[in-house]
């Protein structure tokens, strides 16, 4: 891919104990999501010089999932093998400097926690999972070891580089022990002291126990841990060790003593300036480096992401150093891991990985930071560079940052300042203040707008009004009313407008940020009277001198507004999916017409440009609708995400896309120049630097920023086919099942995600947690991941701006049944349903009432003498009323007897019965007791406030009164849209009459077809509401693609405009007819042509010239384009007969198959008959309507089909003028098609034009112009040019024999094999030429009469005017293109001088070939700038000398018509006139001056 590029790479991965490490020599990797990035550190880096040195030089790509762990080998000879492991269950040794995978193994059944390549031998890694599960790899002899230490999670582990068998684990819970992997993993050494999760653990780089003069802790560990008497071998003597742990402490233990002698407790140090907040506790991670070359101290991470060197020697008094004395140099976050790097030049370094995702370079001999490595957590959303400061690049990333890379720094490569205050979501647009320095205007996904002071460390101020949904794009324009109409001194000069993804757009008043914006959408409807619904816009760009505004809708059009009222004046139907993107050509270029092209890309992956000049200078009254694209970019295979023009040339345009690569484009050739394949994921934005013109950075879903030069790519044109990026996208986002791991359920309401847009932290353990200042911070437990998590039928909106929009799959549409959730075990309730099996008689009696009173019943069963004791207290309450207190007590407590004695003792045995109802489930049996006591609205009541209420109780609630029922029915339909059901609620509310709250309810919960069916059926037909849930249902059903159904909803609503734009929003055929014949029904005239036309264009891929012609006569305004179709039918049927390829096939009408008489007369009876066109007037409305149509000119790269439809426009009109007499139009129409075709450089079409419409050549079209010299007459003498042209290539080709000639004829290849081929020919012409003077054949009898003939009538093909034109134009375009040759040599010298890793010296001069200088003469020396500069200005004065009638009527290239005339009387002397012949050579020789004609002027004029 040539250079590499510059790359501000993903974060390294969080939480891994070692996940980056460091060889001697200056190389350096670390973990980033699935991959390992590499970076060169030291003189090798290859840097500019006064910059930091180091760059990233490469990526490892493998891994499915998060990398967890990574180490190289330490062993000389092998500095280029690593060894990675991944939460995809594998352990991959990598080659680094091939970048492959040299061998792997799959042998972990669970999640890999810890990895290490033994320092001592050569190819031992060492691998623990988090069961404690360990594996031994031999790589040489591909041997392996399993061991199982404790039933523990492991959590880091360190190879001794003291003794090869020797591995120390440090686990969850706090033990860390010593095993011996010779003696299968025998615990030597079990070391306790830590209580919580070790996180590092490092070897004192020298053996023995001399270096430290470290007395034993007063609090350590018996010398007999755990009752056991430690076993003393000669391997664990004279050693110490390292662990840090969360519990905050570093602990130094001796493996001679088997405990611990030193305790180092982390000191709490003030971070960040004091502003954070103290209550908020971050989680510490303790890692650990011991410096080789210094035994005596220690290095650590602490609390804040300060690094500390305690020095051992002074154990008592706790002494350490701060790293960093300077303020800002430290991490703001906890560092995660340490590696030392010892570069080329013998420097001492060490790196650290932190959670505030800097990688830092420090000096070990001064604890300075040498430089820092900025990198991105999340999706690269945007790209913007500002205006006023320039070089200063804002990137929007998904972490919650905004970043603000300092791009023409000189002192450092990554000057990259990190803003996280108020973002708190990802940050999807960017855009810089026009004119103030240092304004930076952001939007995020969760729809906050705000405005940033990048050069202050204020807070930035935030909208008060925010967007429902993803915020899209921002853009600065001139304030529109109400704004615009403020006082002078209250209103900016450019306000703030943004795109949300609910479809809104906003102005945002910069000065009152916290006042309410205004949603532009009323302003358009006010000024343009708009009756139908405003499409949902997804993007906005407005012009530079901020006169006009273009919106980009979801259905695919592009509105132009004119400033400040918003006046539509045109509207662009090209896309026909969700638009993306759109940029304005900049204004500064050396063509400032340019500045009226606009370019758009979609989600149909192909890229249009319009050239708006014509309709915005013209100012029309009424707005216009264009169809045509003045170029098409054809080539990407995905959604195009982001467009950018480049500021430095005319027309050169990047486009970012999903298929996972950017394009550099000449939008005026249509030709595509260099692709950037750089990048593993989906591109979603690109920005051309202003200050270079070879460099463009790239944003990517790969956490990826790149920085690349379009002239080192390998590749012009994007990958086709399955290369697409798409599909492997697709293929890794679905990790492997893991066997025996079990996920703890996290929700029970998951929502599923669209794994693109929004959502990109997949995988990585970073996006688990919540986000705290801009960065995740977990507390507690980790979250689940999403794939864990069941999914919904709902899928969110999402967006990147890049994004990319698509509206996604919402809620489903209702259906006439019930909707309901489904209950969790809904398989389980499903099962239930079955037929019931037979069962034994016995079973199948009927079932006997369950008691109302069981309590009272069962009191009844008791003994003899309990009943006998119920009559005595019952005779004495019944017969003696004086009772005393005992006996009063007594039967209260039988409560039973109530149904004997007074009315209070039954309400006291009823309430007692119902308790025991309602304890035991069965309110309805509680219910009915209440109602027996005669209680209804207390059992109304209760039952309401418990939920309880069914449909027997609501029937019996109008017996307590009016008002107790409306309450009952209220409370009911409450209790059912808890209970999900929401159509029963609805009919409830509709019992008491309350209409609007019913339909409110079914609407809510989406149940639209039953709310319009109730609304229609209760409410007057006028309703607002009812046109209101047509609208809503019709909104639903769009975004769904219903587009059917929604169209009748917009019927329903009375909005045929949008039920037709929603019917031909599916774009085949069938659904634009329909929509057109809506459009004709409803009256909607305008929008009727739009798409019957559009309908008539997608039917001639498939030659269906019947239906084509159907479509355009459902509008009488198309009677013009159904004489173009009907001529481009003919012409088809014409070139049918020729056997050309690019008519080939199709049904036609039954007209289009007589072929007798010529080509005109049979258009011209075609039109009458089947037209009805019969008289001069009826021939001037068509070309009314037709002249309004204006098609761009013709590219290389133009497709035959619409090349075609596009030369039969300009036929249509030559053949009526011809009919109406305008014999000067007709001329000038025939020659724009004539043009046409040799533009495209198709050669068959041009000559199949000439033979349909001159056959007898053009004596008819003189003979009506007359004499008279006129701007026809120039333009007839411009068409016998390209006649004779075609003619005399004709004769040429029949020199060599039938079927030497080419259908295709190319001109951008046309000068080079032109070249080529008459170099070849000009040797055989010398060689035939000499058989000729030897008694060859005559030519008379080589060329036909007809061909003789020819060649006698070319006299004027050779105008000398012509010639000196064209002859000018190549020197002004030669000189051009050597000025861009000399800049592209500029900018490869200086990638060479900066790289030294690079290109030899030698590589420049040999590409700086002859082709890269401007010389007349063919010196080798180069050509110094002022005198291209002199060149380009004679020549440019030469040009503007010249008569308009030269200029606007073009000629056929004179020399070439020269050449091939000299290499016919080359072939054939004699057949070419003398003086003809003279004629070509004498302009060979005047103008032939370079060195694509100077070889055959020596070979013919010698």
């Amino acid at each position: 891919m040539g250079a590499e590029p510059r790359t501000l790479p993903p974060s390294p991965n969080w939480y891994c104990t070692r996940s980056s490490d460091a060889v001697p020599g200056g190389l350096f990797g670390f973990a980033a999501r699935t991959s390992v990035f590499l970076v060169r550190v030291g003189p090798g880096a290859g840097a500019i010089t006064g910059t930091p040195a180091f760059r990233v030089i490469g990526e490892l790509v493998g891994h499915t999932e998060r990398v967890s762990g990574f180490t190289f080998s330490h062993h000389p000879g092998q500095y280029n093998l690593c060894a990675t492991s991944s939460d995809d269950g594998t352990v991959k040794i990598w080659d680094v400097e091939t970048k492959t995978v040299v061998k792997e193994h799959a042998l972990h059944q669970h999640t890999i926690s810890a990895l290490h390549w033994s320092p001592r031998v050569k190819d031992l890694i060492v691998s623990g999972d988090e069961k404690g599960v360990l594996f031994c790899y031999w790589i040489n002899r591909n041997d392996t070891q399993r061991l199982f230490v404790e039933p523990r999670t492991i959590f880091c582990l360190t190879c001794s580089p003291h003794h090869e068998d020797l591995v120390a684990i440090g686990y969850k819970d706090g033990l860390v022990v010593i095993i011996d992997i010779s003696k299968k993993g025998e615990i030597i050494h079990r070391l306790r002291g830590h209580d919580d999760e070790i996180h590092s653990i490092a070897w004192c780089p020298l053996l023995g126990e001399e270096c430290l003069s470290i007395n034993q802790e007063e609090n350590s560990e018996p010398e007999i841990p755990n009752g056991k008497v430690a076993v003393q071998t000669t391997e664990a003597k004279g050693c110490y060790l390292a662990t840090g742990s969360k519990d905050q402490t570093i602990r130094i233990w001796s493996c001679s003593k088997s405990r611990g002698v030193m305790t180092l407790k982390i000191p709490f140090l003030k971070r960040r300036g004091g502003g954070v907040d103290p209550t908020v506790k971050e989680r510490l991670w303790l890692t650990l480096h011991w410096p080789k070359n210094q035994p005596t101290q220690l290095v650590s991470s602490c609390f804040g992401g300060e690094l500390l060197l305690w020095d051992l020697t002074q154990c008592w008094r706790r002494k350490y150093t701060l790293f960093g004395a300077s303020e800002g140099q430290n991490h703001s976050r906890i560092v995660f891991n340490l590696c030392p790097l010892q570069t080329e030049d013998d420097k001492q370094l060490l790196l650290s990985t932190s959670m505030d995702r800097d990688v830092k370079c420090w000096d070990m001999s001064t604890l300075e930071c040498c430089w820092t490595l900025p990198s991105l957590g999340g999706f690269a959303y945007s790209l913007a560079f500002s205006p006023e400061d320039t070089g200063y690049l804002a990137i929007g990333v998904g972490d919650g940052m905004i970043r603000v890379w300092n791009t023409s720094s000189r002192k450092n490569s990554y000057d990259v300042k990190n803003f996280w205050q108020g973002v708190k979501s990802k940050v999807t647009a960017l855009c810089w203040h026009p004119k103030k320095e240092h304004c930076l205007a952001f939007g995020t996904d969760d729809g906050k707008v705000g405005l940033y002071d990048t050069f202050s460390n204020k807070p930035p101020q935030i909208s008060s009004t925010y967007h429902k949904r993803t915020v899209y794009t921002l853009a600065w324009g001139p304030p529109v009313p109400p704004m615009s109409l403020e006082g002078e001194g209250d209103r900016p000069s450019f306000t703030l407008y943004s795109c949300g993804g609910e479809g809104v757009v906003f102005q945002h008043n910069p000065w009152k940020f916290s006042g309410e914006a205004f949603d532009i959408n009323k302003l358009i409807r006010d000024t343009n009277a708009v009756k139908y619904k405003l499409p949902v816009h997804t993007e906005i760009s407005w012009k530079a001198d901020g006169k006009f505004m273009a919106l980009g809708n979801e259905d695919g059009s592009i509105e132009v507004f004119q400033a400040p009222s918003l006046k539509l004046v045109c509207t662009i139907q090209q896309h026909h999916k969700l638009l993306n993107t759109m940029s304005w050509h900049h204004e500064h270029g050396g063509q400032p017409e340019l500045s009226y092209l606009l370019a758009s890309g979609s989600n149909n992956a192909v890229i249009y440009v319009h050239n708006l000049k014509d309709v915005l200078e013209s100012d029309p009254e009424s707005p216009v609708t264009i169809t045509e694209p003045f170029r098409t970019l054809s080539g990407h295979t995905a959604k195009i995400t982001c467009l950018a023009w480049s500021p430095h040339h005319d027309g050169i345009l990047v486009s970012a896309s999903y298929d996972g690569t950017a394009q550099v484009w000449d939008t005026l050739r249509e030709q595509p120049l260099h692709n950037f394949r750089g990048h593993r994921g989906r591109l979603l934005c690109v920005v051309w630097s202003p200050l270079d013109p070879e460099c463009i950075y790239s944003g990517a879903d790969d956490f990826c920023v790149y920085r690349w030069l379009p002239s080192a790519q390998d590749h012009s044109r994007p990958p086709q086919g399955k290369k697409s990026i798409e599909l492997e996208k697709k293929r890794f986002s679905q990790p492997k099942p893991k066997p025996k791991k079990k996920k703890k359920p996290t929700s029970q309401m998951p929502v599923k995600q669209e794994p693109l847009e929004g959502h990109e932290e997949e995988n990585t353990k970073e996006n688990e947690v919540p986000v705290e200042n801009g960065v995740s911070d977990p507390e507690g437990e980790e979250e689940e991941e999403p794939e864990a998590q069941p999914p919904l039928p709902e899928v969110l909106w999402e967006h990147g701006p890049g994004a990319p929009r698509e509206p996604v799959s919402c809620i489903p549409t209702s259906s006439s049944c019930e909707k309901s959730k489904a209950p969790l075990n809904s398989k389980v309730t499903l099962l239930k349903k079955e037929p019931p099996k037979e069962k034994p008689e016995a079973l199948m009696k009927k079932r006997k009432a369950r008691s109302m009173l069981p309590l009272s019943t069962s009191l009844d069963h008791r003994s003899k003498e309990e009943l006998h004791h119920d009559c005595l207290v019952l005779a004495t309450a019944k017969h003696r009323p004086e009772v005393n207190a005992d006996a009063s007590v007594d039967l209260e407590e039988r409560f039973h007897l109530g149904l004997f004695t007074d009315r209070d003792a039954l309400y006291k045995m009823i309430e007692t019965e119902g308790k025991g109802h309602l304890d035991n489930g069965h309110p309805e049996l509680f219910h009915q007791l209440m109602l027996w006591k005669g209680d209804l609205q207390g059992v109304l009541q209760t039952a309401a406030e418990r939920g309880e209420l069914t449909d027997s109780l609501v029937a019996m609630a109008p017996v307590a009164g009016y008002h107790v029922w409306l309450g009952a029915v209220e409370a009911f339909a409450k209790q059912l849209c808890f209970q999900d059901q929401h159509v029963k609620a609805a009919s409830h509310l509709l019992s008491i009459h309350k209409v609007y709250e019913a339909v409110e309810l079914l609407r809510a919960n989406h149940f639209y077809r039953e709310a319009i069916a109730v609304a229609k059926a209760r409410l007057r037909p006028e309703d607002p509401v009812l046109k209101d849930l047509y609208l809503s249902w019709g909104a639903v059903l769009e975004r769904d693609g219903h587009y059917a159904v929604a169209a009748k909803c917009y019927l329903g609503a009375t909005s045929p405009f949008d039920a037709a734009k929603v019917l031909a929003k599916k774009g085949d055929t069938a659904s634009l007819r329909t929509a057109a014949e809506l459009a004709v029904i409803s009256g909607e005239n305008e929008l009727a042509a739009l798409l019957a036309l559009r309908c008539a264009q997608e039917l001639l891929p498939t030659k269906n010239w019947v239906g084509a012609q159907e479509a355009l006569q459902l509008h009488k305004s198309l009677q013009g384009q159904r004489l173009v179709f009907c001529l481009l039918e003919l012409l088809c049927r014409h070139l049918e007969e020729k056997q050309l390829p690019e008519a080939a096939g199709g049904s036609y009408h039954t007209w289009a198959t007589d072929t007798e008489g010529p080509f005109v007369q049979r258009v011209t009876s075609v039109w009458k008959s089947a037209f009805g066109l019969d008289s001069p007037g009826q021939c001037r409305a068509a070309l009314q309507r037709l002249q309004d149509i204006k098609y761009p000119s013709a590219t290389n790269n133009t497709p035959s089909k619409q090349l075609l439809l596009h030369i039969c426009h300009d036929l249509t009109l030559a053949v009526l003028n011809q009919e109406a007499a305008s014999w000067d139009e007709a001329v000038q129409a025939l020659l724009r098609a004539v043009m046409r075709s040799y533009d495209s450089g198709n050669f068959t079409i041009m000559q199949g034009v000439c033979s349909a419409f001159l056959p007898d050549g053009c004596g008819h079209l003189r003979d009506k112009l007359g004499d008279h010299q006129s701007s026809a007459a120039a333009a007839l003498r411009s068409v016998e040019a390209f006649c004779m042209y075609g003619r005399l290539y004709e004769v040429w080709w029949s020199l060599s024999g039938p079927g030497s000639e080419p259908s295709i004829w190319v001109r951008a290849e046309h000068q080079k094999t032109l070249a080529a081929g008459q170099s070849q020919q000009v040797d055989r012409d010398k060689a035939s030429a000499e058989e000729m003077r030897c008694g060859a054949t005559e030519p008379s009898e080589r060329l036909s009469e007809e061909s003789m003939r020819v060649l006698s009538t070319c006299q004027g093909l050779f105008s000398e005017p012509h010639a000196s034109l064209q002859n000018a134009q190549r020197t002004a375009a030669r000189v051009q293109e050597t000025l861009a040759e000399m800049i592209h040599q500029h900018q490869k010298s200086l990638l060479c001088t900066s790289t030294a890793s690079g290109p030899s010296k030698s590589e420049p001069e040999q590409e700086t070939g002859p082709e890269s200088q401007c010389n007349s003469k063919g010196e080798n020396e180069p050509v110094s700038l002022p005198e291209l500069t002199r060149r380009l200005t004679e020549a440019n004065q030469r040009i503007a000398k010249f008569p308009e009638r030269i200029k606007t009527w073009p000629f056929p290239d004179v020399l070439e018509c020269c050449l091939v005339l000299l290499h016919i009387r080359s072939q054939c002397p004699g057949s070419v006139p003398q003086d003809l012949q003279q004629q070509a050579q004498e302009l060979l020789q005047k103008y032939g001056d370079t060195k694509l004609y100077g070889r055959h002027c020596q070979t013919f004029c010698t």
